[in-house]
């Protein structure tokens, strides 16, 4: 950082103690340095509005996501109890905005100096909030699926990841929560992707999304690659639950849930699914519910889940629940390949060569698949309530892609139950959500459920306590 980036004098920094409110921590003043446009008044009055209709409450749980990253913790309200005092305010100056920070974690710098990587992330904060809340506030364009599309390419834009470049880019999906033995394995795919020089896009967080960032950070380090893309995609629900982790160099804050799935499927050039959690099987149903569509039957888009050999029962019951709910068809649609990261590098390889070259013959852009057909129902913002989750249609007879927008929308609920604070408090207020639908599906969903529960998939520190009930 720059002479400007400098700490207030010691009496600003604390020191360290058993009490968490006394953990150290530092207050300053930081300038973006190339990494974040000028702010209208507008935005800089919306970032600093303290009221409800204001944004200063989400950016600073944004922010202090940001400055704890690498924090090994999943409960949204946690970093907030160990820096009650943490704030920051956005200011307007002649020369561009600055940043003031107050009582911020003292991990986030070195030598009282923010650590760059921390601040690059931090200004893409600013950014993607100022520019959802005022450009997408109230956007009568928001209400089609062509508006919603043009929206996330926008947003896309806007960070700056979308280049003109050849396909590269892999997205990789999988739990925050799992074990060493697949950690290792994520970095081990990371490794064989890099050396073919695949960027990675993750969702930004811990465990299998960390993972194979670190392990391409060596592979293109050994083949001199310079421009590497390490891109974290977020949205505030999660960022909160899910700090960045410290290899993201491009991190980008989509405004919902349904917005974030659909960049990842727009960006991305193939996506590999590590073992996971409720979000985990999210993002499969969403994928598969869109790829069922027989407007996407010619699409070219590389699928591929895998582990290690302890991971194989992991993908057997995931495979069950899939041919039981959506049949043989959306099966077809992924390859399994266990305790092989050579191969499924090869094999993502190839597909993505096939996507270039079905790019060139129906001369759609590399960096944004506009030939992709994502229905209105996958993309409208699924708000979970009690009485939403119970209203779900879980039963057979309807079409695949039908059930799993609804399917989707039940792991949803369940994710927010688990780590967003909107959706706990529900719980905490009316207890679990309870879902319900054909005997044979619910039956199917309790077990893959309960694994998840004794596999330690749900959570990262303490014991779960389910937020739903499987009533069906």
């Amino acid at each position: 950082m720059d002479d400007n980036n400098k700490p207030l004098p010691p009496d600003a920094v604390g020191s360290a103690s058993a009490s968490a409110a006394s953990l150290p921590t530092v207050s300053t003043h930081i300038y973006p340095k190339g990494a974040l446009d000028v702010l209208s008044r507008e935005e800089v009055a919306r970032l600093r509005d303290a009221s409800g209709a204001g944004l200063h409450d989400l950016l600073r749980r944004c922010a202090l996501a940001v400055l704890t990253s690498g924090s090994a913790n999943d409960d949204p309200r946690a970093a907030q109890e160990l820096y009650p005092h943490f704030d920051i305010e956005v200011k307007q100056q002649d020369r561009g905005v600055r940043l003031e920070l107050r009582n911020a974690p003292a991990m986030a710098f070195v030598d009282g100096q923010i650590i760059r990587g921390v601040a690059e992330l931090l200004f893409a904060v600013v950014r993607d909030l100022a520019f959802t809340a005022i450009d997408l506030n109230g956007d009568p364009e928001l209400g089609n699926s062509a508006g919603i599309t043009d929206a996330v390419f926008r947003l896309l834009r806007n960070a700056r990841v979308l280049f003109p470049a050849d396909p590269n880019l892999v997205v990789c999906w999988g739990g925050h929560s799992i074990g060493q033995d697949e950690y290792k394995y994520t970095k081990q795919v990371g490794y064989e992707l890099g050396l073919r020089g695949l960027d990675i896009c993750t969702g930004c967080g811990p465990g299998a999304m960390k993972g194979p960032m670190k392990g391409a950070t060596i592979a293109h380090a050994k083949q001199r690659r310079r421009r590497t893309r390490y891109i974290g995609i977020t949205e505030p629900g999660i960022i909160a639950a899910e700090s960045p982790n410290p290899i993201v160099n491009h991190l980008v804050i989509m405004p919902d849930i349904e917005k974030r799935l659909e960049a990842f499927v727009r960006m991305g050039h193939g996506i590999i699914v590590f073992p996971g959690g409720v979000g985990t099987a999210e993002e499969i149903l969403y994928l598969l519910g869109i790829l069922l569509r027989e407007e996407n039957a010619h699409l070219r888009f590389p699928l591929i889940l895998t582990g290690p050999t302890g991971a194989a029962p992991y993908f057997e019951q995931i495979d069950k629940f899939i041919r039981l709910t959506l049949g043989d068809e959306a099966a077809s649609l992924y390859d399994i390949i266990v305790a092989d990261p050579i191969q499924v590098a090869k094999r993502m390889g190839g597909g993505i060569r096939k996507v270039k070259e079905q790019r060139v013959a129906q001369r759609d852009s590399f960096f944004f698949n506009w030939g992709l057909d994502v229905p209105l129902a996958f993309q409208q913002p699924f708000v979970p309530t009690h009485e939403l989750m119970a209203s779900l249609d879980l039963h057979h007879g309807r079409k695949p892609h039908a059930l799993a927008a609804d399917l989707r929308r039940a792991f949803s609920g369940i994710v927010a139950g688990n780590v967003k604070e909107a959706a706990m408090r529900q719980i905490e207020a009316r207890g679990p959500f309870e879902i319900n639908g054909d005997p044979d599906i619910m039956r199917a969903l309790d077990a893959l459920l309960r694994a998840f529960v004794e596999q330690r998939r749900m959570k990262i520190s303490g014991d779960y306590q389910p937020c739903y009930k499987v009533v069906g």
